[in-house]
């Protein structure tokens, strides 16, 4: 990973404290500010140390409750839109990250908290394309988005991936690379 990073021409930052974790899956990026998951993966000095490597960002410390970790059961679902489940666990995080975070976030709740890890992506000449779990995996979560109209729906299955209690943004790096 570090040497395609690095041919692209990316800062890269590497944490050199021992004691500091910090996995990805705990790390929620709004586009304004970052919310970072504490879990069994991720501690409070790697939420310094990403806050040091963002400072132009606002960075928040929520509690995993239960799962793996944050994106366990929540992700961006859209541009100020967060995708969250609705068990209690999710919901405690949800009123945690209302009353921390700089900006305001609309959401949308699902009655499955996995189903949440989706992957929204701004694409030129596609719009507001969402990588969702299939309706055959969470057919209820499906139709909540089924509602969003003005997303680019694609589902797609999660099935061998959730046997190791990962979710569709454990399977990407997203980039945003312009010029060249």
């Amino acid at each position: 990973m570090k040497s395609a990073l690095q041919e692209l021409n990316l800062n890269i930052v590497e944490m050199e404290d021992d004691t500091a974790t910090l996995d990805g899956g705990d790390v929620l990026f709004t586009g304004r500010e970052f919310f970072v998951g504490l879990s069994k993966r991720t501690n409070q000095r790697g939420a310094e140390i990403l806050a040091w490597a963002f400072k132009d960002f606002p960075v928040s410390t929520l509690p995993v409750f239960e799962g793996l970790h944050l994106k366990s059961f929540c992700s961006m679902a859209g541009p100020d839109l967060i995708a969250f489940g609705s068990s209690e666990p999710a919901q405690k995080t949800l009123k945690i990250l209302q009353q921390s975070g700089n900006h305001h976030y609309n959401t949308l709740i699902l009655p499955d908290d996995a189903a949440a890890n989706c992957v929204f992506m701004n694409l030129s000449g596609k719009g507001q394309v969402l990588l969702h779990c299939t309706p055959e995996e969470y057919p209820n979560s499906a139709k909540v988005f089924e509602t969003l109209k003005d997303h680019l729906l694609f589902p797609v299955s999660n099935s061998e991936m959730s046997k190791v209690d990962g979710g569709l943004s454990c399977c990407s790096v997203l980039i945003s690379k312009t010029g060249s």
